[in-house]
């Protein structure tokens, strides 16, 4: 997917930090691990937008019931983006030996599943620039990923298909920065400006 796709208004598809953070935030995850094939790689890269559509729709619909229509339909766009990356990703594995990754692999959030009522609680919480920075560092954890396969990779065509991979999360990066810089700055106290810490600031 090349940059020039995140200016176009998205078709309707079917069905920062520094390396070194990233790499141990990959770690952590369990995201660094032995690509073997294309077929794995391939795997990887199709859970890393499947979570990154859901947690876009997700984000849509709490902006919406928030009525923040404008950050909504930001994010419904941002969903539909890695919804056709995704459709185009499926149909290129076509006949590959695709492995199915865990649950949760590559989760924004957490892990597992929570409860309704926590994952309620943490979305009251958020606003939409902290919500844009989740997904700006999920972003750039992918590229991170894809860069480091491509880097320590023996097989030639796992690598070409890693800087592939990357490639298409420089742009997703891009996407979620110019996102970034339309919202206004959060609220920051200051000797002269005070505020009350326990105020939701929603910016």
């Amino acid at each position: 997917m090349n940059s020039s796709r995140a200016s176009e208004r998205p078709r309707k598809a079917p069905a920062g930090p520094d390396v070194a953070q990233l790499d141990n935030a990959n770690a952590k995850r369990g995201a660094i691990r032995q690509v073997s094939s294309s077929g794995v790689l391939y795997a990887n890269a199709l859970a890393i937008e499947r979570e990154a559509e859901a947690r876009y729709r997700e984000l849509a619909m709490y902006m919406m019931d928030c009525g923040n229509d404008e950050v909504a339909d930001l994010f419904a766009r941002l969903a539909e983006f890695e919804c056709e990356h995704t459709y185009h990703l499926a149909k290129k594995c076509i006949g590959m030996n695709v492995p199915t990754l865990a649950p949760g692999e590559y989760a924004w959030l957490d892990s597992g599943s929570p409860v309704p009522e926590a994952r309620a609680f943490v979305y009251r919480m958020i606003t939409p620039y902290m919500a844009l920075e989740i997904a700006l560092e999920a972003e750039l954890r992918a590229k991170g990923f894809f860069e480091r396969i491509a880097a320590e990779s023996n097989d030639p065509s796992v690598q070409a298909l890693a800087r592939e991979f990357a490639e298409d999360e420089i742009a997703h990066v891009a996407w979620v920065r110019e996102a970034i810089a339309h919202l206004p700055k959060p609220y920051q106290p200051s000797e002269e400006r005070a505020g009350d810490p326990t105020i939701e600031q929603l910016r």
